[in-house]
Protein backbone atom coordinates (compact mmCIF):
# COMPACT_ATOMS: atom_id res chain seq x y z
CA UNK A 1 0.00 0.00 0.00
CA UNK A 2 1.35 3.37 -1.33
CA UNK A 3 2.38 5.33 2.49
CA UNK A 4 1.09 8.90 1.11
CA UNK A 5 -2.15 7.06 0.89
CA UNK A 6 -1.51 5.99 4.45
CA UNK A 7 -0.65 9.09 5.63
CA UNK A 8 -3.80 11.07 3.71
CA UNK A 9 -5.72 8.62 5.33
CA UNK A 10 -4.69 9.23 8.71
CA UNK A 11 -5.07 12.71 8.26
CA UNK A 12 -9.12 12.23 6.51
CA UNK A 13 -10.00 10.29 9.59
CA UNK A 14 -8.33 12.20 12.19
CA UNK A 15 -9.91 15.60 10.93
CA UNK A 16 -13.23 13.21 11.05
CA UNK A 17 -12.66 12.12 14.33
CA UNK A 18 -11.73 15.85 15.42
CA UNK A 19 -14.85 17.36 14.41
CA UNK A 20 -16.68 14.82 15.69
CA UNK A 21 -15.49 15.46 19.29
CA UNK A 22 -16.08 19.04 18.71
CA UNK A 23 -19.76 18.51 17.67
CA UNK A 24 -20.29 16.43 20.69
CA UNK A 25 -18.47 18.59 22.85
CA UNK A 26 -20.51 21.58 21.63
CA UNK A 27 -23.96 19.80 21.85
CA UNK A 28 -23.37 18.49 25.59
CA UNK A 29 -22.29 22.10 26.81
CA UNK A 30 -25.51 23.96 24.84
CA UNK A 31 -27.32 20.81 26.88
CA UNK A 32 -25.98 21.02 29.92
CA UNK A 33 -25.23 24.83 30.44
CA UNK A 34 -27.79 27.32 32.20
CA UNK A 35 -28.73 29.92 29.62
CA UNK A 36 -28.73 32.23 33.03
CA UNK A 37 -26.47 32.27 36.40
CA UNK A 38 -27.51 30.28 39.47
CA UNK A 39 -26.84 32.89 42.13
CA UNK A 40 -26.19 30.42 45.51
CA UNK A 41 -26.64 32.12 47.95
CA UNK A 42 -27.53 30.97 51.99
CA UNK A 43 -29.64 32.40 54.03
CA UNK A 44 -26.77 33.25 56.75
CA UNK A 45 -24.84 35.17 53.79
CA UNK A 46 -28.38 37.67 53.44
CA UNK A 47 -27.18 39.19 56.62
CA UNK A 48 -24.72 41.56 58.19
CA UNK A 49 -23.77 41.94 62.23
CA UNK A 50 -25.65 45.65 62.52
CA UNK A 51 -24.21 47.36 65.14
CA UNK A 52 -26.57 49.62 65.94
CA UNK A 53 -29.64 47.37 66.67
CA UNK A 54 -26.95 44.52 67.93
CA UNK A 55 -28.92 41.95 66.14
CA UNK A 56 -28.55 40.66 62.31
CA UNK A 57 -29.71 43.22 59.40
CA UNK A 58 -30.64 42.03 56.05
CA UNK A 59 -28.38 43.42 53.11
CA UNK A 60 -30.53 45.73 50.43
CA UNK A 61 -30.28 44.47 46.71
CA UNK A 62 -29.12 45.70 43.78
CA UNK A 63 -31.98 46.68 42.81
CA UNK A 64 -32.95 49.07 45.00
CA UNK A 65 -32.60 53.06 45.03
CA UNK A 66 -29.10 54.14 46.02
CA UNK A 67 -28.59 55.49 49.50
CA UNK A 68 -24.39 56.20 49.78
CA UNK A 69 -22.38 57.73 47.14
CA UNK A 70 -19.87 54.68 46.98
CA UNK A 71 -19.43 51.13 47.64
CA UNK A 72 -16.27 49.77 47.65
CA UNK A 73 -16.43 45.83 47.50
CA UNK A 74 -13.41 43.94 48.65
CA UNK A 75 -13.59 40.53 48.13
CA UNK A 76 -11.07 38.48 50.51
CA UNK A 77 -10.03 34.88 51.15
CA UNK A 78 -7.66 34.53 54.12
CA UNK A 79 -6.55 38.27 54.19
CA UNK A 80 -6.29 38.41 57.62
CA UNK A 81 -2.43 40.03 57.18
CA UNK A 82 -2.81 41.92 53.81
CA UNK A 83 -6.11 43.01 54.53
CA UNK A 84 -6.01 45.57 57.32
CA UNK A 85 -3.06 47.93 55.43
CA UNK A 86 -5.87 48.36 52.97
CA UNK A 87 -8.88 48.87 54.55
CA UNK A 88 -6.65 51.79 56.42
CA UNK A 89 -5.55 53.33 53.33
CA UNK A 90 -9.23 53.28 51.92
CA UNK A 91 -11.24 54.40 55.34
CA UNK A 92 -8.12 57.34 55.75
CA UNK A 93 -9.27 58.26 52.16
CA UNK A 94 -13.01 58.05 52.39
CA UNK A 95 -13.11 59.79 55.97
CA UNK A 96 -11.18 63.10 54.45
CA UNK A 97 -13.45 63.58 51.94
CA UNK A 98 -16.61 63.05 54.27
CA UNK A 99 -15.12 65.69 56.23
CA UNK A 100 -14.41 67.72 52.81
CA UNK A 101 -17.97 66.83 51.40
CA UNK A 102 -20.76 66.81 54.59
CA UNK A 103 -23.67 65.01 52.90
CA UNK A 104 -20.73 62.42 51.34
CA UNK A 105 -21.81 58.70 52.15
CA UNK A 106 -19.65 55.58 51.97
CA UNK A 107 -19.41 52.08 52.37
CA UNK A 108 -17.01 49.11 52.31
CA UNK A 109 -18.22 45.37 51.97
CA UNK A 110 -15.34 43.37 52.91
CA UNK A 111 -16.79 39.60 51.34
CA UNK A 112 -14.99 37.02 53.15
CA UNK A 113 -14.76 34.00 50.74
CA UNK A 114 -15.21 31.25 52.91
CA UNK A 115 -11.93 32.20 54.65
CA UNK A 116 -10.49 29.23 56.87
CA UNK A 117 -8.11 32.14 58.91
CA UNK A 118 -9.00 35.08 60.71
CA UNK A 119 -10.22 37.32 58.22
CA UNK A 120 -13.81 37.56 59.28
CA UNK A 121 -12.69 38.73 62.74
CA UNK A 122 -10.91 41.43 61.09
CA UNK A 123 -13.29 42.45 59.25
CA UNK A 124 -16.32 42.98 62.09
CA UNK A 125 -13.06 44.58 64.18
CA UNK A 126 -12.83 47.14 61.63
CA UNK A 127 -17.29 46.96 61.83
CA UNK A 128 -17.45 47.79 65.41
CA UNK A 129 -14.50 50.23 65.64
CA UNK A 130 -16.07 52.46 62.80
CA UNK A 131 -20.16 51.16 62.41
CA UNK A 132 -21.86 48.85 59.96
CA UNK A 133 -23.04 52.21 58.03
CA UNK A 134 -20.00 52.35 57.48
CA UNK A 135 -18.41 48.88 56.61
CA UNK A 136 -20.22 45.53 56.65
CA UNK A 137 -18.73 42.10 56.65
CA UNK A 138 -20.45 39.29 54.05
CA UNK A 139 -19.20 36.46 55.35
CA UNK A 140 -19.61 33.41 52.42
CA UNK A 141 -19.62 30.03 54.41
CA UNK A 142 -18.93 28.35 51.22
CA UNK A 143 -16.06 29.14 48.85
CA UNK A 144 -17.43 30.75 45.48
CA UNK A 145 -14.33 32.16 44.03
CA UNK A 146 -13.31 35.75 43.62
CA UNK A 147 -15.55 36.81 41.05
CA UNK A 148 -18.64 34.94 42.48
CA UNK A 149 -17.35 36.93 45.91
CA UNK A 150 -17.06 40.22 43.91
CA UNK A 151 -20.81 39.65 42.65
CA UNK A 152 -22.28 38.90 45.94
CA UNK A 153 -20.73 42.18 47.71
CA UNK A 154 -22.39 44.29 44.76
CA UNK A 155 -25.62 42.61 45.11
CA UNK A 156 -25.55 43.90 48.46
CA UNK A 157 -24.43 47.32 48.27
CA UNK A 158 -26.07 50.57 48.31
CA UNK A 159 -23.66 52.63 46.17
CA UNK A 160 -24.73 55.32 43.67
CA UNK A 161 -21.16 53.84 42.17
CA UNK A 162 -19.75 50.53 43.25
CA UNK A 163 -15.50 50.06 42.98
CA UNK A 164 -14.29 46.22 43.69
CA UNK A 165 -10.70 46.30 45.32
CA UNK A 166 -8.23 43.62 45.98
CA UNK A 167 -7.53 43.32 49.36
CA UNK A 168 -3.92 43.26 48.94
CA UNK A 169 -3.67 46.81 48.62
CA UNK A 170 -1.87 46.99 45.18
CA UNK A 171 -3.48 49.61 43.94
CA UNK A 172 -3.59 53.17 45.35
CA UNK A 173 -6.80 54.29 46.66
CA UNK A 174 -6.94 57.63 45.95
CA UNK A 175 -6.73 56.82 42.13
CA UNK A 176 -10.32 56.23 42.66
CA UNK A 177 -10.19 59.95 41.99
CA UNK A 178 -8.60 59.45 38.75
CA UNK A 179 -11.92 56.38 38.05
CA UNK A 180 -14.01 59.32 39.00
CA UNK A 181 -12.77 61.61 36.50
CA UNK A 182 -13.16 59.47 34.02
CA UNK A 183 -16.44 58.44 34.94
CA UNK A 184 -17.92 61.86 34.87
CA UNK A 185 -16.90 62.36 31.17
CA UNK A 186 -18.80 59.99 30.17
CA UNK A 187 -22.25 60.43 31.81
CA UNK A 188 -21.34 64.27 32.25
CA UNK A 189 -22.19 63.73 36.50
CA UNK A 190 -20.88 64.24 39.45
CA UNK A 191 -20.49 61.14 41.52
CA UNK A 192 -19.87 63.13 44.82
CA UNK A 193 -22.85 65.86 43.74
CA UNK A 194 -25.34 63.84 41.63
CA UNK A 195 -25.54 60.52 42.91
CA UNK A 196 -28.47 59.92 41.76
CA UNK A 197 -28.17 61.00 38.22
CA UNK A 198 -24.80 58.76 38.65
CA UNK A 199 -26.38 55.98 39.88
CA UNK A 200 -28.97 55.45 36.67
CA UNK A 201 -26.14 56.29 33.70
CA UNK A 202 -24.38 53.16 32.10
CA UNK A 203 -20.25 53.52 32.73
CA UNK A 204 -17.73 51.10 33.69
CA UNK A 205 -13.80 52.69 34.34
CA UNK A 206 -11.05 50.54 35.00
CA UNK A 207 -7.76 50.85 36.46
CA UNK A 208 -4.96 49.61 34.25
CA UNK A 209 -1.69 48.22 34.73
CA UNK A 210 -0.71 48.26 30.98
CA UNK A 211 1.94 51.48 31.19
CA UNK A 212 3.78 49.40 33.65
CA UNK A 213 4.33 46.17 31.23
CA UNK A 214 7.28 47.05 29.58
CA UNK A 215 9.40 47.43 33.53
CA UNK A 216 7.76 44.20 34.39
CA UNK A 217 8.95 42.85 31.28
CA UNK A 218 12.38 42.84 32.33
CA UNK A 219 11.89 40.88 34.99
CA UNK A 220 9.97 37.80 34.15
CA UNK A 221 11.39 34.61 32.80
CA UNK A 222 10.80 34.66 29.22
CA UNK A 223 8.11 31.64 29.62
CA UNK A 224 6.08 33.31 31.65
CA UNK A 225 6.00 36.57 28.81
CA UNK A 226 5.34 34.55 26.35
CA UNK A 227 2.36 33.03 28.63
CA UNK A 228 1.71 36.71 29.43
CA UNK A 229 0.75 37.57 25.71
CA UNK A 230 -0.57 34.26 24.96
CA UNK A 231 -3.32 35.43 27.43
CA UNK A 232 -3.69 38.92 26.04
CA UNK A 233 -4.08 37.35 22.83
CA UNK A 234 -6.85 34.97 23.68
CA UNK A 235 -8.54 37.92 25.48
CA UNK A 236 -8.45 39.50 22.07
CA UNK A 237 -9.13 36.77 19.61
CA UNK A 238 -12.18 35.32 21.73
CA UNK A 239 -13.92 37.98 23.88
CA UNK A 240 -12.79 41.80 24.62
CA UNK A 241 -11.53 44.29 22.15
CA UNK A 242 -9.66 47.29 22.36
CA UNK A 243 -9.11 47.12 26.61
CA UNK A 244 -5.24 46.48 27.49
CA UNK A 245 -5.93 44.92 30.84
CA UNK A 246 -8.61 43.34 32.11
CA UNK A 247 -7.56 41.77 35.17
CA UNK A 248 -6.41 44.89 37.52
CA UNK A 249 -8.75 44.19 40.63
CA UNK A 250 -9.65 48.16 40.92
CA UNK A 251 -13.19 48.72 38.59
CA UNK A 252 -15.44 51.16 39.39
CA UNK A 253 -19.06 50.93 37.97
CA UNK A 254 -21.90 53.46 37.99
CA UNK A 255 -24.88 51.12 40.03
CA UNK A 256 -26.86 50.50 36.82
CA UNK A 257 -24.40 49.20 35.00
CA UNK A 258 -23.04 46.83 37.52
CA UNK A 259 -26.69 45.63 37.97
CA UNK A 260 -26.73 44.59 34.21
CA UNK A 261 -23.30 43.31 33.74
CA UNK A 262 -23.23 41.19 37.08
CA UNK A 263 -26.58 39.44 36.91
CA UNK A 264 -25.69 37.92 34.04
CA UNK A 265 -22.25 36.88 35.20
CA UNK A 266 -21.44 32.91 35.07
CA UNK A 267 -17.84 32.82 35.85
CA UNK A 268 -17.09 32.71 39.24
CA UNK A 269 -12.80 32.13 39.27
CA UNK A 270 -10.28 34.38 38.08
CA UNK A 271 -11.63 34.52 34.51
CA UNK A 272 -14.76 36.75 35.51
CA UNK A 273 -13.41 40.47 34.85
CA UNK A 274 -13.17 38.94 31.04
CA UNK A 275 -16.35 37.67 30.78
CA UNK A 276 -17.50 40.82 32.91
CA UNK A 277 -16.38 43.56 30.18
CA UNK A 278 -17.50 41.30 27.77
CA UNK A 279 -21.03 41.59 28.96
CA UNK A 280 -20.71 45.33 29.13
CA UNK A 281 -19.31 45.22 25.29
CA UNK A 282 -22.29 43.26 24.17
CA UNK A 283 -24.38 45.72 25.94
CA UNK A 284 -22.42 48.90 25.04
CA UNK A 285 -21.94 49.92 28.05
CA UNK A 286 -19.31 52.44 27.79
CA UNK A 287 -15.69 51.45 28.94
CA UNK A 288 -12.86 53.66 29.83
CA UNK A 289 -9.18 52.04 30.73
CA UNK A 290 -6.89 54.64 33.38
CA UNK A 291 -3.69 54.13 33.91
CA UNK A 292 -3.28 53.74 37.82
CA UNK A 293 -0.15 53.28 40.35
CA UNK A 294 0.08 49.52 41.17
CA UNK A 295 3.21 47.65 43.40
CA UNK A 296 2.91 43.83 43.57
CA UNK A 297 2.52 42.78 46.73
CA UNK A 298 3.42 39.56 48.46
CA UNK A 299 1.19 37.12 49.15
CA UNK A 300 -0.78 36.87 45.79
CA UNK A 301 -3.69 33.75 45.52
CA UNK A 302 -2.47 33.48 41.62
CA UNK A 303 0.03 30.62 40.16
CA UNK A 304 0.64 32.27 37.30
CA UNK A 305 1.35 29.25 34.89
CA UNK A 306 -1.65 27.49 36.08
CA UNK A 307 -4.12 30.00 36.25
CA UNK A 308 -3.17 31.66 32.92
CA UNK A 309 -3.66 27.98 31.13
CA UNK A 310 -6.87 28.23 33.41
CA UNK A 311 -7.80 31.12 32.22
CA UNK A 312 -7.28 30.89 28.33
CA UNK A 313 -8.77 27.43 28.12
CA UNK A 314 -12.02 29.87 30.58
CA UNK A 315 -11.89 32.52 27.63
CA UNK A 316 -12.38 29.55 24.98
CA UNK A 317 -15.57 28.28 26.75
CA UNK A 318 -17.07 31.50 27.32
CA UNK A 319 -16.74 32.68 23.70
CA UNK A 320 -18.01 29.31 22.45
CA UNK A 321 -21.12 29.06 24.98
CA UNK A 322 -22.01 32.46 24.26
CA UNK A 323 -21.49 31.87 20.76
CA UNK A 324 -24.16 28.52 20.45
CA UNK A 325 -26.32 30.93 22.82
CA UNK A 326 -25.65 27.80 25.66
CA UNK A 327 -25.27 31.17 27.91
CA UNK A 328 -26.96 34.50 27.73
CA UNK A 329 -27.05 37.88 28.87
CA UNK A 330 -30.51 38.82 31.02
CA UNK A 331 -30.49 42.21 29.74
CA UNK A 332 -31.16 43.60 26.34
CA UNK A 333 -29.97 47.21 24.80
CA UNK A 334 -33.37 48.94 24.57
Amino acid sequence: MDFSFIISSLIVYGSVAVAGLLIVLTLTIYLTAKPFPIIERFKEEESYCDTKSKSRSKFPKIEDEQSVHLSVIVPAYNEEERLPPMLDEAIEFLETRSKEHSSYKYEIIIVSDGSRDKTVQLAESYVEKYGSDKLRCLNLIKNRGKGGAVRLGILSSRGATILFADADGASKFEDLVKLEAALKDITKCSPIDQPQETSTSEAIVIGSRAHLEKESLATRSIFRNILMYGFHFLVWLFTVKGVKDTQCGFKLFTRRAADMCFQSLHVNRWAFDVELLYIAQKLNIPISEIPIRWTEIEGSKVTPIISWIQMGCDLGLIWLRYKIGAWQIKYKKT
